[in-house]
This record gives C-alpha cells, sequence and structure tokens, in this order.
C-alpha cells in the first residue's frame, strides 16, 4: 500500500500532489497490474453469469474507461461484480434472452441516475463500521479460500466466484481439501515462485522505490516464463491451457465488434423487464456504496467520495453496458484493493486498466492465454491477506462485544451465503448492536441510599422506552427516585407518557418522585414538580 506520508510535488504539509497527473508514474503500474487481475475476474463472472465471455470484457472496459470520467472516486474501480452473478443467471432466464436482459441492464442504470439526483447515495453511512470492516475481512477470507485451490492447479471454481456453493457436491470449504488431492505441480512450484517475490517487494524497501515495476508484474513476468520454459523443455509438469488465462476466439477489431450484442427494446412491454432493472438498480447501488465505503477506509490519504455522484456514474456506465451488450457494473473492491496494495494513487490507474483491457481484447489475446492462473491466484491471495491480517481481529474484539460480534457475524454470514445476503444480514445485527448501546446509553442510574437518581442523556428516544420502563419498576416500594432532564436536548412524547404513569403507580406504591429540567417536543421545559410528585385526581381516578 501506498504510504499516505509519502511526499510529492505540489504537497503541502507532507501531502502529496493528488491529480491524475502529477502520479503517471505510480498510476500507470498499477493500472496495468488491476487489468492482469481483472481480465480473468470479468471472463469468470461472465462464465458464472452464463452470459456471453464477451459480456465481460465489454463491462470490464466500460468500467476502467467511462466511469471513472465521471465519478471522484480516486482509487475504485469498475467492472462486472461476483455479487450480482445469481441476479444476472436468474434475469436472463426469465427474460429468455441475453439481449432481453441488456434492456433491465440499461433501465437499471437509469435508476441508479434517479437514485444519485434524488441524493439517496449518504444512505450508506447508516450502515455500522463494524459491518464494513466485517465485509472487508470475509472478502479477504474469500480470496484466501477461493484462490489457494487456483494457486496449486485446481481449477474447478470460476475466477471471481464469491458463492459459498460452488456445485451440486462442492462448497468453498471442500473445495480446498479436494484441492490437495488434484495439485498440480507447475501451479504449485509458479506459486511457491511468486509469493516468494511478492514477499520479497513488500519487505524490501529498495525494491518498493521501483514505483514503475510492481511486484505483481513481475509475478506475472516470472510464472509465464517459467510455464514457457516447462513447455519448451518437454517437462511433465508445464501447465496445459486449462490452468492458464483463456480469452475467447475471435480475429482483431472487426472479430471484436462482431461479439457486441445490443439490446432488443420489444422487451419493454415485458413487464418482467421492469421487475428486474429495479432488482439490478437497487443491488447494484447497494454494493457499489458499500465498496466505495470501504476503499474509502483503505485510501492512504482517507478522501471520501461524493456518492450521490458515485451513483450517477454507476448508473451511466450501466445504461452504457447495456446499450453494447455489457454486464451489470459495479464498484468492486478487489480490483480497488488490488490497485490500492500496487501503489495506484488516483482514478488514473482506473483509467489505464480499462484501457489495457481494452487493448488486450483488440490486438494481444493470445499473448494473455499465456498466464497461468496460478500466478494471479498469488496476487490475490496477498491481496486478501491486507484485507484479513490477523491485527484487524484483534484490535475488533479489544474494542468490545458490540463491536465484533456485527464484525464476526458479518464475516460467517458472507462466507456461508454470499456477498450481498452476508452484508444484509450483518446490517441487521449491527443495527441491532447500535440500537442496544444507543438504549443503555440514554440515561443512568445511580443510588444514594433508598434514593435513585436517573440522569438523561442528550436525547432519549422511544427506543429507551422499554429499558426505561424496566429501571422504574425496579424502584422499591417506600423508596424515593429524581428524574433529571437537565442534560437531555430531545425527550421522545413515549417517554413523557411513561414518567407520567409512573407517577400514578409511585403515589399507590409510596415512592417520592421528584422531577427535574424535562425537556419536551417543542424545546419547553416543565417546571420542577417538587419533592413528592402528585398525579392529577382525575389521571389518579382513571388508573385506579
Amino acid at each position: 500500500m501506498a504510504n499516505a506520508k509519502t511526499s510529492g510535488s505540489g504537497g503541502e504539509g507532507g501531502r502529496p500532489n493528488l491529480s491524475p497527473l502529477a502520479n503517471f508514474k505510480y498510476d500507470l503500474p498499477a493500472g496495468l497490474v488491476v487489468f492482469l487481475v481483472a481480465l480473468p475476474l470479468c471472463l469468470g463472472v461472465a462464465l458464472a453469469s452464463n452470459a456471453p465471455l464477451f459480456a465481460g470484457l465489454t463491462a470490464g472496459v466500460i468500467g476502467g474507461l467511462l466511469i471513472p470520467l465521471l465519478s471522484r472516486s480516486p482509487l475504485s474501480v469498475c467492472g462486472p461484480a461476483a455479487g450480482l452473478t445469481a441476479i444476472v443467471v436468474a434475469g436472463i432466464d426469465k427474460l429468455g434472452t441475453f439481449e432481453n436482459f441488456l434492456v433491465a441492464v440499461l433501465l437499471g442504470g437509469v435508476l441508479q441516475i434517479i437514485l444519485g439526483v434524488a441524493r439517496l447515495g449518504t444512505a450508506v453511512y447508516l450502515i455500522p463500521s463494524s459491518v464494513i470492516k466485517g465485509m472487508l475481512a470475509a472478502i479477504g477470507l474469500i480470496l484466501i479460500l477461493k484462490q489457494f485451490p487456483h494457486a496449486i492447479g485446481y481449477d474447478l471454481d470460476k475466477e471471481g466466484s464469491e458463492s459459498f456453493v460452488v456445485s451440486e457436491s462442492e462448497n468453498t470449504f471442500t473445495m480446498v481439501l479436494h484441492a490437495f488431492g488434484r495439485l498440480e505441480r507447475g501451479a504449485l512450484l509458479i506459486s511457491a515462485v511468486s509469493m516468494g517475490i511478492l514477499v520479497l517487494w513488500e519487505k524490501t524497501e529498495r525494491l518498493r522505490k521501483l514505483t514503475w515495476l510492481p511486484g505483481a508484474l513481475v509475478v506475472v513476468l516470472v510464472g509465464t516464463g517459467l510455464n514457457i520454459l516447462f513447455r519448451k523443455g518437454g517437462m511433465p509438469i508445464a501447465l496445459e491451457q486449462s490452468h492458464l488465462v483463456t480469452l475467447p476466439p475471435y480475429d482483431g477489431v472487426s472479430g471484436a465488434l462482431s461479439q457486441l450484442r445490443v439490446p432488443t427494446f420489444d422487451a419493454l412491454s415485458n413487464p418482467s423487464v421492469y421487475v428486474v432493472a429495479l432488482t439490478i438498480g437497487i443491488v447494484a447501488s447497494l454494493e457499489t456504496l458499500l465498496s466505495i465505503e470501504a476503499v474509502d477506509k483503505l485510501d492512504p490519504w482517507k478522501r471520501n467520495t461524493p456518492l450521490d455522484r458515485e451513483l450517477i456514474a454507476q448508473g451511466l456506465g450501466n445504461a452504457a453496458s447495456g446499450l453494447l451488450g455489457g454486464l451489470p457494473v459495479t464498484s468492486v473492491i478487489v480490483r480497488s484493493s488490488a490497485n490500492i496494495n500496487a501503489g495506484g494513487r488516483t482514478r488514473g490507474a482506473t483509467v489505464f486498466h480499462g484501457l489495457f483491457l481494452l487493448l488486450a481484447v483488440l490486438f494481444i489475446a493470445p499473448l494473455l492465454n499465456m498466464i497461468p492462473l496460478a500466478c494471479l491466484a498469488s496476487i490475490l491471495l496477498m491481496t486478501g491477506y491486507k484485507l484479513a491480517k490477523p491485527e484487524l481481529f484483534k484490535k475488533m474484539y479489544k474494542l468490545g462485544w458490540d463491536q465484533f460480534i456485527p464484525f464476526a457475524f458479518t464475516i460467517s454470514a458472507i462466507l456461508l451465503t454470499d456477498l450481498l445476503r452476508g452484508i444484509l444480514a450483518g446490517i441487521v445485527v449491527g443495527v441491532a448492536f447500535v440500537l442496544r448501546s444507543h438504549m443503555r446509553a440514554a440515561f443512568t442510574i445511580t443510588k444514594e441510599g433508598k434514593r435513585r437518581v436517573i440522569t438523561f442523556k442528550k436525547d432519549v428516544s422511544f427506543l429507551n422506552k422499554a429499558t426505561f420502563i424496566s429501571v422504574l419498576k425496579r424502584v422499591p416500594d417506600g423508596s424515593s427516585v429524581v428524574i433529571d432532564g437537565a442534560r437531555a436536548e430531545f425527550i421522545d412524547q413515549d417517554i413523557l407518557e411513561v414518567i407520567e404513569d409512573f407517577q400514578v403507580s409511585a403515589a399507590m406504591r409510596g415512592i417520592q418522585v421528584e422531577i427535574r429540567d424535562v425537556r419536551t417536543k417543542d424545546d419547553t421545559r416543565r417546571p420542577s414538580m417538587g419533592s413528592v410528585a402528585e398525579p392529577s385526581p382525575a389521571r389518579l381516578a382513571a388508573r385506579t
């Protein structure tokens, strides 16, 4: 990861100049690394989605070239997302053809533009930080679990898959176990050399300073060269094409253009198109906003992305992808993390990755088909480790159960289902703990002999009602209680009614009640009610 303390020309107070032009030497090699990671992921997502392989590449090019020109996210990388594969499979099946599905992608993009214009992007800030951190750690663990089989030559699972279930008889955990029995010696050797290079680049300061030559690029060159040597030497450990990157065959620019699909607008008369479009628009927006929030946390300079503008940029990207025959596009945390780890600093890295994808698709597919999946898996294994370092788990544990349980639950839910459902489950648990903390923190209780003093803090809402009632029920008969609202800026009407009801029951239980400075909704204070609260005769009669 780039060092946040690195100084550069044009910076102030040690902060580097973060304009794209000033960071060409960082962004170009980072873009190349992200391209190498993104290429098999684009193909893998398309394959997992039962869509044309070229649709994944089209979405990757749009995510790399169009969206960064409209977005203001400095480090996010966009493309086809594994989290949408189930939606794409179901959508194509429901609408009959891929061309009909493209209409839904286009309309989903229009919906995202509307959400951005309506300024709904900031809704992501309501998601607890523990859930976001759990998502990052879970993605790191998924990368490790999913890429380990590729690293040793067991390439059953598709690149880019995040689902726990791999096939009817295989899941993520069993796949790791079975990989040991299907080990390819050539893949294992290439992975071992690749991991050694990455660790060496990480630990050696002189090598880290070679910004024009990131370790991930060296891994690809060395891994590809090793397999070529294995083949030239007729060695049995040479990897076959099934263990290498495999681009679909076509001939040059004209061949690539012939692969493009166009939407069938007659599908607009089918009501199911709008249901699929709504699903794509909502889910793609949620995944993008979560990824953006996570990437901003990973940013060494802690820049904040304008989320409403991001939704508009994503919407325009998906509209273009639908028109040109591509899959739905979102911000993708795996590629974004690879960008940060490779030293990317600005949107320039994302643009370079998109440009490399385009050039590769048009001109150099045969060369890319020589890259072993094992060396790409090594790059993603290192990325996964950085997202799920043991230090993160220790830090979350030290923050207490209110933070650690939603964090751990989010990780477990994502690992056992998929990214989207796991995040939604984590949000439910995270919000529950936030509400629990809020209810506990709304007031304090101190004991002075037989006297209880209940002191309200800043806000007391209906969420605190159950806890407040429980506290009042435990006040002993014949004692006294003080309810002090001097510190409260807002007290909900539900709480005021609880106080009034308590005054009635307290009089019958011999409890002395003193109410101090209770603030009502209209910001007026009720006068102190004396040392013993006397409920109105009418209210007392109603209660008795």
